[in-house]
């Protein structure tokens, strides 16, 4: 399948799902405004998935989701750096560290996300390369498409309207001067505290997303809903700055802390 072209004329939707339907063995690669992907695929199923030098080795995918200690990671990196995926796998199952489940169950999370990620590009160009497959070193997981093309027809409709709310990632924002709920009842998640450390009027949308970390969807959905809280609101960028936390929020399950913290936002809108 002699496959090359352009996003605007052919969705990641349409991509995924010719793939299924002729259950192709290759890779695809798609280069975006400024970053490019390059997903691989066995008789029509995900295989691997990799977006620039984002760490896609197993040791980083099973640390980000929390399967070894910040130790073990640091301990693989400095004695086991040179051992592939593969090996390391062994290792840790052989180890009673982790089970062969685990570490399937969590590249294909991993991966199947990258996919989820690319249901936002909607510029750039990209062509497959027929029988093309990830290196040996590397371990290859079996995702059937059809959920991952509902999920990411689901998520472009979304991302459609988070850019009718939020046209624009430079806008700066500031809490509102008398916010639109009980503040104190506020229960923010993990990723909500750490954007809400991050407003300032002198720091834009897409710096916050750069200092959190998170890509534009993520940042839409989680400004979108602060907006529709009544916390904050958009406002004009005073000067331009590097993202510097304003005060220091950390995500706790502990309830007198979570109360500290909202007492601590409170006081800050009151002070504005």
């Amino acid at each position: 399948m002699a496959l090359r072209g352009n996003l605007r004329d052919f969705t990641i939707s349409q991509l995924l799902n010719l793939i299924n339907l002729a259950n192709k063995t290759g890779t695809l690669v798609v280069e975006g405004p400024s970053e490019t992907a390059e997903v691989a695929f066995r008789n029509g199923k995900l295989a691997y998935a990799q977006i620039d030098q984002e760490e896609s080795s197993l040791a980083s995918v099973l640390y980000k989701a929390k399967k070894i200690s910040p130790g073990q990671y640091r301990s693989i990196q400095q004695r086991a750096s040179n051992i592939s995926d593969k090996e390391l796998g062994l290792l840790l199952i052989n180890a009673g560290y982790l089970s062969q489940e685990d570490i399937l169950t969590n590249l294909q999370q991993h991966f199947s996300d990258i996919i989820q990620r690319l249901f936002t590009w909607v510029e750039g160009f990209f062509h497959f390369d027929n029988d093309s497959l990830p290196p040996d070193n590397r371990i290859s997981v079996h995702v059937d498409l059809e959920n991952l093309i509902i999920e990411g027809s689901r998520q472009m409709r979304e991302w459609e309207q988070l850019q009718d709310e939020i046209p624009s990632l430079e806008m700066a924002l500031k809490f509102t001067d008398r916010p639109g709920t009980n503040l104190r009842n506020v229960n923010l998640s993990v990723e909500e505290w750490r954007v809400v450390s991050y407003i300032n009027p002198r720091n834009t949308i897409r710096q916050i997303a750069s200092a959190t970390k998170m890509n534009d969807l993520e940042i839409r959905r989680i400004v979108y809903g602060l907006l529709q809280a009544g916390l904050i609101e958009t406002t004009r960028l005073e000067g331009v700055s590097k993202p510097a936390p304003t005060m220091r929020v950390f995500p706790t399950e502990d309830k007198e802390e979570q109360k500290s913290l909202v007492n601590r936002l409170i006081n800050r809108i009151r002070s504005l």
